[in-house]
């Protein structure tokens, strides 16, 4: 009786580092059923290519330059198994928040390759929770962001927080302003609030969280609101319990 053959896996190997993916191409070179299709040297790469490609598994290195292997994950969303692959051991249990199926600690071991692809083949096909969390659970404890990472098609942009002016919510989306611009994001407002730095950003409204550094202004509208005025002229509503939360920085500031 023949051997059943294994169903065909796609692939992809990130990593910015030479010697490290032709260590990956040599364990995977053993396994006829994996065929890589394309080898990626930064994060960037790796977005485009997951779009493009469309592959089963990837190989994901989690220090690289710019774009993090966490911010990959973000950006491309949780369909495609991923084992996460590093020189060092601290991100291991952030790997695992993040839902990859296995941590690879370089320099990587023949037995712990298989292990790991073992559980990825198990893995396959498993519905896993959506993007948007992953940047709450790969970020260290009473860390905030230091950059936004938005993803259009296959263009990633980075947006320094320091440069945000403010982000409102669409339904579950926030769109982002910064520098004149607006960019459309795949996650609620809460949870990005709550990975902003609270003595820097307030949420002046349901609606609104906004960058206490470019408010220049605050003028009544109405009976029991306000408006936040910005130092690029743009006008936000402030509500009774915003405004609250905005005189508190106020008051620790004066």
């Amino acid at each position: 009786m023949s051997k059943t053959p294994e169903k065909k896996i796609t692939a992809l190997v990130v990593d910015d580092e030479d010697l490290a993916r032709l260590v990956l191409r040599e364990l995977i070179q053993t396994h006829p059923e994996i065929e890589v299709l394309a080898e990626c040297g930064n994060g960037f790469e790796a977005v485009k290519a997951v779009a493009e490609h469309k592959p089963n598994l990837i190989f994901l290195d989690v220090q690289m330059p710019r774009l993090s292997g966490f911010d990959v994950l973000e950006l491309i969303g949780t369909d495609t198994a991923v084992i996460f692959v590093t020189a060092y051991d601290q991100y291991a249990m952030r790997a695992f928040e993040v839902h990859a199926v296995d941590y690879l600690l370089k320099p990587v071991g023949r037995d712990r390759f298989e292990a790991a692809l073992e559980r990825a083949k198990s893995r396959m096909g498993e519905k896993l929770p959506p993007a948007p969390d992953l940047a709450a659970a790969a970020r260290p404890p009473k860390q905030f962001l230091e950059r936004i990472v938005v993803r259009d098609g296959s263009r990633v942009t980075l947006i320094p927080v320091r440069k945000l002016d403010y982000a409102e919510a669409q339904d579950d989306y926030v769109a982002l302003a910064s520098e004149g611009k607006k960019h459309l994001k795949q996650q609620t407002i809460a949870s990005l609030e709550a990975c902003l730095d609270p003595e820097q950003f307030v949420r002046v409204h349901r609606s609104y969280v906004v960058n206490f550094e470019k408010v220049v202004r605050i003028e009544p509208y109405g009976k029991d609101s306000r408006l936040a005025i910005l130092s690029d002229g743009a006008r936000l509503p402030v509500s009774k319990a915003g405004y609250a939360r905005l005189k508190i920085l106020l008051d620790q500031r004066s």
